[in-house]
């Protein structure tokens, strides 16, 4: 189990990495699009009309493309993989830093329960296959 301080540590650099990697990329030209009116608080009163005349409820709507998905999956990709090489050099350091102060507001982060249960089931599955 982790103590504190290491729950502490993990939290500081996976908010930073966030920062880092995630945000300036693609997503904020998403995020600054305009959104439409929703009077229920839940966009079930919302409604897309396509080319071809579909009326298509909007929360079944695909909000991104395969095209602007993998671009976005290729920067945060690249940006995770340069994070992890120049950990280590100081200068990198200086803009974690500066990134970790930028997410200093957010929320703390939680465990995500869905990779606990992937990573419960993977052991349950090795210790099985060792038997």
């Amino acid at each position: 189990m982790a103590s504190e301080y290491e729950r502490h540590l993990a939290a500081v650099i996976a908010k930073g990495m966030a920062v880092m990697c995630f945000r300036n990329t693609p997503i904020e030209d998403f995020h600054d699009r305009t959104a439409p009116v929703t009077h229920t608080g839940d966009f079930s009163d919302v409604v897309v009309i396509d080319a071809n005349g579909r009326r298509i409820p909007w929360r079944e709507v695909s909000h991104i493309s395969q095209e602007e998905m993998r671009d976005l999956m290729r920067q945060v990709v690249n940006r995770l993989y340069t994070c992890q090489l120049y950990a280590g050099d100081p200068d990198f350091f200086g803009i974690l830093s500066w990134a970790v102060a930028e997410a200093r507001p957010w929320d703390e982060p939680e465990l995500d329960e869905g990779m606990l249960k992937s990573l419960e089931s993977r052991r349950k599955r090795g210790l099985e296959e060792g038997d």
